[in-house]
């Protein structure tokens, strides 16, 4: 384990195969090379708003937008038939991409940036639109739906097209959800001409927060820091019953500080971990399931969460570092629940942990990558600071370039030390220099960029990587964040139809009105004493959410899950009492629970694909092992001193939540397994779920209630292992 080194191209081969956002065309001649020219074009503009300023808001945006569609119709074939024909007839398809595609990028790049084009007399046309504006926009709808399917598949795009259905077809509809309707120029008004629609805050977001992070991400693990995660992980758990399992769990905690993708954090980790964990003795479907569970919790793991993390920056208004304090906890205890299963699954079958042949050299690990730690510290220290999330972006991503230019795996002499010195130092008159003047900044982080390479030779420094890696990984990067770009802006027709038409308030009241029925029915007996009618209304409806969310996410992506149930389903929730925060967090853990869940679970299925087992065997497992995500959101709608930042937070409810939690989670891991120190019987495991339940509900009287109930069968565990000590030292 400690001599497989991350394969760059193997890893993203692996993504290519098992997630359709990452299914690129291959591109032969001059295509392959303008393709990789603009996704490095994509990645440098990113880069430097970031750092130098961004552009007016409408501006921005439509440049991003325009790289990201256009990018999606030379990069993703129409259909892999058609990519094959085309292939064979190089005059119908100059670079292996056809003619159509071509032109369907201009057409969308030209569509896109007419609204930055007449954006001096938007104002006048919002409400009353041109001719060519409806055209235009028309253009963009039907492209955008094109790109979307083309990325991710059929469901995001159904789900849009039937939304611009309501919009357009509203006398149809009974009761509640009739609605006047509207005409296809006031459709493409209100998506393509105001912000409410396709240039709303889904792509804003992307475009100022994501798109930066993703490329992070793509760069702190080239130049090493993923290896030294896992070998940090390795060396922590590796030894212990079940090691390799042990060291899934802690690597994908780790490396989900650096990558908010399930898929990318399950390859990556996994094409190491999954092979050990057979090896030791793990069933195949087990071990692709571990891998799977652990890595949702990429997603939310600070300070890197995935893209839904951003966008609860705008949608609350609050700072980054609020957001990264409240998941810190919840994501502590999806990785326990995993954990604890993982190894009570060990101590039941006797697996072993592993030796110290295959363990890795910690101590010349770190001597050898030490230095990649250098940008996450920095990205950290400045989203703690308070300073945009885009600034440490750009902080993180160029300490990312000096660290893997300027120094080497094996032994760095004092000039390479010096000039990584200076070249931070001069980071860091940029970033926090007090420079108002951007041409200022521009001139110094100019002279700098043009400088290093003449030092670098004339110094004799090389790194660990060199300066064509550099390049790769920011078309790498670029390509990473094409879907996500797409389903945001098509997410954005999601969010106008519900502006334009007022549905989400009126399926507020809808949920509102079935969880009060139910709650009302299943009232009669649940006594008013232990959950109040309000209590029990809420419950039914976060029940509902979740489940929405549950099936929402089996066919798009966490991101667009998240918008569109925020949308809909979160003003539900605060309707019935629930903080903003908690509500929008509750959706989110949901959403990023449909990786794992079937039959869509692309995350078990890239493990499953990896370990050769069944992938929905794998998915069913995965999500007994990620059963601790699905119950916690619970416990902090209940109980948000759990979010830590959540409003009425006291230190009291904070630590019984958490010891009830910690309690409840090992019980439930234990119950799932069927064994804690010896083999369960089936009375004790259905006593430790009910006492599991207990001390997991928020409150003192229920945990301790759950202590009483477990008390037993912790005594009777006690005992039998001490009578088979003693039967093993008398043998």
């Amino acid at each position: 384990m400690s001599a497989a080194a991350l394969d760059e191209k193997a890893l993203q081969e692996l993504e290519e195969k098992f997630d359709p956002e990452m299914r690129f065309r291959p591109l032969t001649s001059v295509a392959a090379t303008v393709v990789g020219g603009l996704l490095i074009l994509l990645s440098l503009f990113h880069y430097y708003t970031a750092g130098f300023g961004l552009l007016q808001e409408v501006t921005h945006r439509g440049v991003h937008l325009a790289f990201v569609l256009g990018m999606i119709f030379l990069v993703f074939p129409h259909r892999k038939a058609l990519l094959e024909k085309a292939a064979m007839h190089r005059l119908g398809a100059p670079g292996s991409v056809p003619w159509l595609d071509w032109a369907l990028a201009l057409a969308v790049a030209v569509a896109v940036l007419y609204i930055p084009y007449i954006f001096e007399d938007l104002t006048f046309r919002v409400g009353n639109p041109l001719t060519q504006d409806v055209v235009m926009g028309s253009i963009l709808i039907v492209a955008l739906l094109e790109a979307t399917r083309r990325s991710m598949g059929w469901p995001l795009p159904l789900i849009a097209i039937g939304f611009m259905f309501y919009a357009l077809a509203g006398p149809i509809f009974p009761g509640l959800l009739k609605h006047a309707g509207a005409s296809w120029s006031q459709l493409v008004n209100h998506e393509y001409l105001t912000s409410q629609g396709i240039y709303g805050v889904a792509v804003g977001v992307v475009a100022t927060y994501v798109f930066h992070f993703v490329l992070f991400g793509v760069l702190a693990t080239r130049i090493g820091l993923g290896q030294l995660f896992l070998d940090v992980a390795s060396s922590i758990a590796g030894r212990y019953a079940g090691g390799p399992a042990k060291v899934s769990v802690f690597g994908s905690a780790m490396f989900g500080m650096l990558s908010g993708s399930s898929v990318a954090n399950a390859v990556t980790v996994g094409s190491l971990t999954i092979p050990a964990m057979i090896r030791v003795g793990y069933k195949r479907e087990f071990a692709a399931a571990v891998e799977a569970a652990s890595s949702t919790g990429g997603q939310i793991t600070p300070p890197v969460l995935g893209a839904a993390a951003f966008l609860m920056i705008e949608f609350l208004a609050v700072p980054y570092q609020t957001i990264i304090v409240a998941a810190a906890i919840p994501a502590f205890m999806h990785f326990f629940g995993v954990f604890m299963q993982v190894h009570f699954e060990a101590k039941r079958f006797g697996l072993r942990g592993l030796t110290d042949a295959e363990m890795p050299k910690l101590r010349e690990s770190f001597r050898q990558r030490w230095p990649t730690l250098i940008p996450l510290v920095l990205l950290i220290a400045i989203l703690v600071t308070g300073r945009t999330p885009y600034l440490a972006a750009f902080t993180g991503i160029t300490s990312c370039a000096i660290v893997g230019l300027t120094t080497r795996v094996q032994g760095n002499s004092p000039r390479h030390w010096a000039l990584m010195v200076a070249l931070h130092a001069v980071l860091g008159v940029v970033v926090f220099g007090g420079i108002e003047n951007a041409h200022v900044k521009l001139a110094i982080f100019g002279a700098a960029l043009v400088a290093t390479p003449l030092l670098m030779k004339a110094l004799r420094v090389s790194g660990r990587i060199d300066a064509r890696a550099l390049i790769e990984s920011l078309s790498t990067g670029a390509k990473y964040a094409l879907a996500v770009g797409a389903a945001a802006a098509t997410v954005g027709l999601v969010i106008g139809v519900v502006t334009l038409t007022g549905v989400g308030f009126k399926l507020s009241i809808l949920i509102t009105g079935a969880a009060q029925a139910v709650a009302g029915g299943v009232g009669a007996f649940v006594p008013a004493a232990l959950m109040s009618p309000q209590a029990l209304t809420l419950l039914v409806a976060l029940v509902m959410t979740g489940l929405v969310c549950i099936l929402l996410g089996a066919g798009i992506p966490t991101t667009a899950n998240y918008i569109i149930m925020v949308t809909v389903a979160a003003p539900t929730l605060v309707t019935l009492g629930v903080e903003p925060l908690v509500a929008h967090f509750f959706v989110f853990y949901y959403g990023v629970l449909a990786d794992i869940t079937p039959p869509v679970a692309l995350a078990a299925y890239a493990a499953a694909g990896m370990a050769g087992s069944d992938p929905f065997k794998t998915g069913n497992t995965a999500f007994r092992l990620g059963l601790a995500k699905a119950l916690v959101p619970f416990v902090f709608v209940f109980s948000p001193s759990l979010l830590i930042v959540a409003k009425g937070f006291t230190g009291y409810a904070f630590v019984v939540t958490f010891v009830g939690c910690v309690l409840g989670i090992t019980l439930l891991a234990a119950a799932l397994s069927r064994f804690f120190l010896v083999e369960m019987t089936r009375a004790e495991q259905g006593l430790c779920l009910l006492a599991a339940l207990l001390m997991i509900a928020p409150g003192l009287l229920p945990t301790l209630i759950g202590i009483a109930l477990a008390i037993p069968m912790l005594v009777r565990h006690t005992l039998a292992l001490r009578k088979s000590r003693m039967a093993r030292i008398a043998g």
